[in-house]
C-alpha cells in the first residue's frame, strides 16, 4: 500500500497538494490524528474494497494529537508492507505573510495577525517531521501549475527522484538583492546588451540577447565554473539536511545578462534531471 503523509507550514500549500493526490485516486484524509493512521491502514487492507493509495494531511491543527508523531512515523517507515513517504511543504516568511493577508485568514496558532514569531514557532513544532521528510517543496515562488508539475515529477511514475530543489532567479541590483537567496552572483562583468541598439529594448528571454550574452568566453567560463561548483556543493547541502538552494543572478536592471545566465543554468540542471524552478523577478 502506498501511504503519503502531507505536512508542513500553514499557508504553504498542503490543501493544494491534497487536491492533487485526490485527483489521482488517493484516499485522502485531512487533519488525521497520527495515532489513528495505522488503524486506518489495517482497516483499509482488510476491507472488501482494498485501498491501495492513501494520503493523510497532518499539521499543527492536530494540537495534542501531534504528541509522539515522530515515533508513529518511524513505525510506518519500518513497515515493509507500505510504500511510505512524507511530503513536507514550506514557504518563506514573506510568502506566508503575504498569503495570509491576501486571504484574510487566521493562523491556527494565534487569533492575532500572522507574524514572523508565529511562523518561527510553527517551524519549530514541525522540525522533527521536516527532518524525516522524503521530499520537501518550497512553494514561495511556485504557481499552482508549477507546484502540480513538481508533484507529477515526484509521485507519478514510481521512480526514485532527486528531491533537492534548485531555485534559480534573476534580478536587478537597482531594486535590491533578493532576501531569500542563498547564493548571489553578480554577472555585471559580462558585456551589456543594453548598449547594443538592436538589443536594448529586448530581454534575456529573447534568442538574440541570449546568444549575445552567452557567446562571450568569460560568460561560458563562468557558467561552466558555476555548474561544477554547485555539482560539488549540492551533495554537501543534502548531507547537512538542506533540501533546496536559491541561487540569484544579478545584473544592473535585471533584464538582459542575469536573465540569459539564469535561463542557461536552469537548462543545464534540467537536462541533468534535477528539480528546478526559475523566476525572473524584475521582468
Amino acid at each position: 500500500m502506498e501511504v503519503v503523509i502531507i505536512t508542513g507550514l500553514s499557508g504553504a500549500g498542503k490543501t493544494k497538494a491534497a487536491d492533487w493526490f485526490e485527483d489521482r485516486d488517493y484516499y485522502c484524509i485531512d487533519n488525521m490524528p497520527p495515532a489513528l493512521i495505522k488503524n486506518f491502514i489495517d482497516l483499509a487492507l482488510s476491507g472488501k474494497k482494498e485501498i491501495t493509495k492513501a494520503a493523510f494531511v497532518i499539521d499543527i491543527r492536530g494540537g495534542q494529537f501531534l504528541g509522539g508523531i515522530e515515533d508513529i512515523v518511524g513505525e510506518l517507515a519500518r513497515d515493509n508492507a507500505l510504500d511510505f513517504k512524507i511530503l513536507y511543504i514550506e514557504a518563506s516568511d514573506q510568502a506566508l505573510i503575504r498569503r495570509y493577508k491576501e486571504n484574510r485568514r487566521v493562523h491556527p496558532l494565534s487569533m492575532a495577525p500572522i507574524s514572523h514569531e508565529i511562523i518561527a514557532k510553527e517551524r519549530e513544532m514541525l522540525a522533527g517531521l521536516r527532518s524525516q521528510a522524503t521530499y520537501i517543496i518550497d512553494t514561495s515562488f511556485l504557481k499552482v501549475a508549477e507546484f502540480n508539475a513538481q508533484l507529477d515529477d515526484l509521485f507519478n511514475d514510481g521512480k526514485e527522484k532527486d528531491s533537492f530543489l534548485i531555485d534559480i532567479q534573476s534580478f536587478g541590483f537597482k531594486k535590491g538583492v533578493p532576501q531569500e537567496a542563498d547564493i548571489v552572483m553578480d554577472v555585471r562583468f559580462i558585456p551589456n546588451p543594453y548598449y547594443v541598439p538592436s538589443l536594448k529594448n529586448l530581454t534575456g528571454n529573447n534568442k538574440k540577447v541570449s546568444q549575445y550574452v552567452l557567446k562571450h568566453r568569460v560568460t561560458q567560463e563562468f557558467i561552466e565554473s558555476m555548474h561544477q561548483m554547485l555539482a560539488r556543493l549540492i551533495p554537501c547541502y543534502v548531507k547537512e539536511g538542506k533540501y533546496s538552494l536559491c541561487i540569484a543572478f544579478g545584473c544592473t536592471g535585471g533584464h538582459h545578462r542575469s536573465v540569459a545566465v539564469a535561463n542557461e543554468m536552469a537548462r543545464i540542471f534540467r537536462e541533468e534531471g534535477r528539480r528546478v524552478t526559475l523566476e525572473h523577478r524584475d521582468l
